[in-house]
């Protein structure tokens, strides 16, 4: 499984409370929460995000609350991939549940800038910025890993394998 896009870069320490604020948690359907996502860095990130894209972050993107709703509204917004020199596990694992693939890569934050294009191979982990052909080894996304984000996440995942029982 592999995608391609433009990176939207932020930096290190980018919270839930960021990516989607507290004042849409009230909002159910995923299309709504996607027009907030990370409206408190960037106003047009929604907009920017539409034809899909790469955001890639620092270190410990996705820290603070648990909320589900930050991975979904980025899933939504247009976001094929989050890719981040560490991420809170929490946020992790949330992403991978709702379909969002997110890879760790030591690295990145200095391997590319906003507007690079960069193709990603999640099963071997690779991460390649077409712009300076220029390519990262990230962490490779274990099969159990790919079969969820495959089926587009957790849910359809368990719908499938009881299906197949």
């Amino acid at each position: 499984m592999q995608v391609k896009g433009k990176v939207i870069k932020f930096g290190n320490n980018i919270d839930t409370d960021v990516i989607l604020p507290g004042k849409w948690l009230s909002l159910i359907d995923p299309k709504d929460l996607a027009k907030h996502a990370l409206e408190g860095l960037d106003a047009s990130f929604p907009e920017k995000a539409q034809k899909g894209v790469i955001v890639v972050g620092g270190k410990n993107f996705g820290c603070g609350s648990s909320r589900e709703q930050a991975p979904l509204a980025l899933k939504y917004a247009g976001v094929e991939c989050v890719l981040a020199e560490s991420f809170a596990r929490i946020f992790f694992r949330n992403s991978i549940n709702i379909g969002l693939p997110v890879i760790e890569c030591k690295g990145i934050s200095a391997a590319v800038n906003d507007g690079d294009e960069v193709i990603v191979d999640f099963e071997a982990g690779k991460i390649t910025n077409l712009t300076t052909n220029q390519s990262l080894q990230g962490t490779k996304l274990p099969p159990f890993i790919m079969e969820i984000l495959t089926d587009g996440g957790l849910i359809e995942n368990l719908r499938k394998r009881l299906n197949k029982k």
